[in-house]
């Protein structure tokens, strides 16, 4: 049987599952048949990797400062995958999240020298994600040259969104060198509008909030499946508050830190992606399950505006839907805080959204009140999934 891997590769972590294919590669062939997590990268890297029914197959710890890149990590995934009874399924492909596509990049592609050469120019637009995707794509290359490999962009979903949603309020000659606002969570968000259109095909076709809520967080407004705007710009620094992001920002307080301060470029890159956010409002941490049981008067600062900064940013994406039928909660936050999504809920009741407190506290997926005029699902998302299937397209030569 044949299997794609997907692989999401982060500063200090990698994520991994490897999908088996049914015969006719549909939506519902692909089948999850394992999956792990490389953790602690320069710290005290670790690797499992597990069945889908949970049997540990692999598990890997290394004491505190060994020294392993990515690529030795993936060296020993590798070496251990050749060995084992997974290897009987053919791997046909590897698929990667890479969060920056820039202008040209709006589907999943090959990947080959060029290509990685032109992802690299954009790193500076997403320093957190984008050297480590490439990092894993030229690991495994090394290990596996014949092995074809997709890359599959974060911002690909938004790229045809309306031109005006795209524009800063700056000089024409800068939004055609590509300063201009790109989206990202687009694996997530496409995810959910195929998800959504199996549970409930009409709100599908209708007006939708998809909010992403993790350690990074973002919203999608989507039309009839496709994206319209989002709060994520040029940056995955923009938007909503998130873990250690700051979010949107008066760029004055840019300037201000840098002339009046004394900060340097890279001093501020450090404070606003590393040391705001939840961690930087409440001084506890940027785990919401951390602060909600911490008791710390800060720490409920920090959820409480949070919850603020979605049900205002929800209202401006209300208004480019032009009304709102339903909004989708989903990643990390948005799946598993019961509190948090009543939280934004509440704040989005003057849209018609009626909340059920008891279906909230359950297991979903709807957790609005019957004759809410605006419904409210928790559903999982599942980027991987969608990696898998677009790694399998490109392969094939079709489309997903």
């Amino acid at each position: 049987m044949k299997a794609v891997v997907s692989i999401n590769s982060g500063s200090s972590s990698i994520k991994f599952s490897l999908f088996a294919i049914g015969d006719h590669g549909d939506h519902g062939d692909f089948q999850l048949a394992a999956g792990g997590k490389i953790e602690k990268i320069g710290i005290a890297p670790a690797l499992k990797a597990s069945s889908v029914d949970g049997e540990i197959l692999l598990e890997r710890d290394w004491p505190d400062g060994t020294s392993l890149s990515h690529a030795d990590l993936l060296e020993n995934l590798f070496a251990w995958a050749a060995d084992h009874p997974l290897a009987g399924r053919e791997i046909i492909a590897i698929g990667h999240r890479v969060v920056h596509g820039g202008t040209e990049f709006a589907a999943p592609v090959l990947v080959d020298a060029a290509l990685t050469d032109k992802l690299e120019a954009l790193c500076p637009l997403a320093p957190l994600h984008q050297p480590h995707n490439l990092a894993a794509i030229r690991a495994i290359a090394q290990l596996q040259p014949n092995l074809p490999q997709v890359a599959c962009f974060d911002t690909a979903f938004h790229h045809d969104k309306p031109a005006l949603a795209s524009r800063f309020a700056l000089p024409r000659a800068l939004h055609d060198q590509g300063i201009r606002r790109y989206g990202f969570h687009g694996l997530s968000y496409e995810y959910i509008a195929r998800r959504l259109a199996e549970i409930d095909p009409v709100l599908a076709s209708g007006r939708v909030i998809a909010a992403h809520l993790g350690n990074g967080a973002s919203l999608c407004a989507m039309e009839a499946g496709h994206s319209i705007d989002t709060t994520m710009g040029f940056t995955a620094l923009d938007g909503l508050m998130m873990g250690t992001r700051c979010g949107s920002l008066d760029p004055g307080v840019v300037l201000h830190l840098e002339t009046q301060m004394g900060m340097s470029p890279a001093e501020v890159e450090e404070l606003l992606y590393k040391k705001s956010g939840l961690l930087g409002v409440s001084g506890v941490s940027s785990d919401m399950r951390t602060l909600a049981a911490s008791g710390v008067p800060a720490a409920e600062e920090a959820v409480a505006l949070f919850a603020w900064r979605v049900g205002r940013e929800a209202g401006a994406l209300a208004s480019s839907l032009g009304g709102l039928d339903g909004i989708v909660f989903t990643a990390g936050i948005g799946e598993n805080d019961a509190d948090m999504r009543s939280r934004i809920c509440r704040r989005l009741a003057w849209l018609g959204l009626d909340l059920d407190e008891l279906a909230n506290a359950g297991d979903g997926p709807l957790i609005s009140m019957p004759d809410s005029r605006v419904k409210a699902y928790v559903i999982p998302t599942d980027e991987e999934r969608m990696i898998a299937m677009h790694t399998y397209k490109v392969v094939q030569g079709k489309s997903a």
